[in-house]
């Protein structure tokens, strides 16, 4: 912009001395003048401080009133553009103090769901360790009972519950009939015994296998039919 007034002068300075060489009246003072006049534009639209463009442009109107149209459209025009700024300025501010809140609720947002997560996962059992203590105290209790006491149907009792227990955690038990075949998977061979079984089948379960949700936790220990 200080560019254009600076021009603008110019202009002023070259018609100046463009009418004082046509008319021959014009004197070395006046050609000197038009020059400082240019001179004194250039400078102030180059300061920090400088005139207004207002100012400006009523300086260049009385030098020059052939250039006083072009100088109040440039005038108009800088003052729009300087609107523009300040108005895109504001913008910006506003835009980032947005972003800035955005990001500190976002930071909160990440800390505070971190904190349930972790509650979350201690408590993950919270429910199975309710049932399981309910199992328990069935066991203290049949314990409890006098040497002679037959604690054999207590003990039964807490079995169910506590397989009650495992069914509602989706576990199922693992035990293969005799003449299954062996599922390396889902079997553990412990033992090869003499057997009418076919060779290489399931004679017995050693001790059941678990699974939950159709993942094996614990395969079933198994005798097999020996090859020979």
């Amino acid at each position: 912009m200080s560019e254009d007034y600076a021009s603008v002068g110019q202009s002023s300075t070259d018609s100046t001395e463009q009418r004082a060489d046509e008319t021959g009246g014009a004197d070395g003072g006046a050609a000197s003048g038009a020059h400082a006049t240019g001179s004194d534009v250039s400078a102030t639209t180059n300061g920090e401080n400088g005139p207004s463009v207002e100012t400006l442009v009523t300086r260049i109107a009385a030098h020059d009133e052939a250039l006083a149209e072009t100088a109040h459209q440039l005038g108009d025009r800088i003052e729009t553009l300087e609107a523009e700024r300040n108005a895109q300025r504001e913008e910006i501010e506003t835009l980032t103090e947005k972003l800035t809140r955005a990001r500190a609720d976002f930071e909160n947002y990440k800390k505070r769901t971190k904190k349930q997560q972790e509650e979350r996962e201690k408590r993950a059992t919270e429910d199975l360790v309710k049932r399981l203590t309910g199992v328990r105290d069935n066991l203290v209790r049949a314990l409890d009972q006098d040497e002679d006491t037959d604690i054999r149907p207590g003990i039964e009792s807490t079995l169910e519950e506590f397989d009650r227990v495992l069914e509602a955690e989706n576990v199922s038990f693992i035990t293969p009939d005799a003449g299954d075949e062996v599922d390396p998977e889902r079997h553990e061979v412990m033992l090869r015994v003499e057997s009418d079984q076919p060779a290489g089948t399931i004679v017995d379960v050693y001790q059941p296998g678990y699974e939950m949700a159709g993942k094996v936790i614990q395969p079933a220990q198994v005798t097999v039919s020996d090859d020979d």
